[in-house]
């Protein structure tokens, strides 16, 4: 087997642990698709995985290293993401919905697809960790005597491609279990359950070191 195509397959296998792992992405396309529909579901899938793209090309560009070194930058946007989270999942928590009628949204107001897009992309631009977590893991699947940068935007293009999948699979499931989750005490539990999760990773964002 030769050097490229065993990087591949331990990067994919590595990223595809690290994709299933549940977290904030999975609980934002979960309820999306449950409060809006399938096409919400979607658009906030294809934003997530746009900013998980903008990171891992910016790895591979070196501007995440960049990021990584300025103590100043990394707090900025540090702050910035731990504010936008937990002001979210605060909002869910306390003012959960009482039913799941389509175009609700974490604000009460209509979500549109381009709303659940946007805000998919901004969670993730907002969090440096994302970013740091490229310029970490993406060069221990790097090859010696490849093009570093095409190499690099190759696996931040396989790490969207597994996202994505992962999610429309969720996304397929949810549509599936629709009657159950639109149940108004279920709604309440998913939106409760995604504010906990919202400021969760808001305060763990806001306590994280650069390092």
């Amino acid at each position: 087997m030769s050097p490229i195509v065993l990087s591949l397959t331990s990067f994919v296998l590595a990223a595809g642990v690290f994709t299933l792992v549940p977290g904030l992405d999975t609980a934002f396309v979960l309820r999306s698709t449950t409060i809006s529909g399938t096409r919400t579901g979607f658009c906030a899938a294809l934003g997530i995985t746009l900013g998980l793209f903008v990171w891992g090309a910016s790895a591979a560009f070196g501007l995440t290293a960049l990021l990584a070194a300025s103590k100043l930058g990394f707090t900025i946007v540090k702050w910035a993401g731990a504010i936008y989270l937990f002001s979210v999942g605060i909002r869910l928590l306390l003012q959960p919905r009482g039913k799941a009628t389509p175009g609700d949204a974490l604000r009460g107001v209509t979500l549109s697809g381009w709303q659940s897009f946007r805000q998919g992309l901004t969670t993730n631009l907002l969090n440096p960790k994302v970013g740091i977590f490229f310029i970490t893991f993406l060069p221990q699947f790097i090859p010696h005597g490849v093009n570093f940068v095409a190499f690099s935007l190759l696996l931040a293009g396989i790490q969207v491609l597994l996202t994505l999948s992962w999610f429309t699979l969720l996304i397929l499931m949810t549509v599936r279990l629709g009657a159950f989750l639109s149940r108004p005490a279920t709604v309440r539990i998913l939106d409760r359950a995604t504010g906990g999760i919202f400021m969760a990773f808001g305060l763990r964002l806001a306590l994280e070191r650069q390092g």
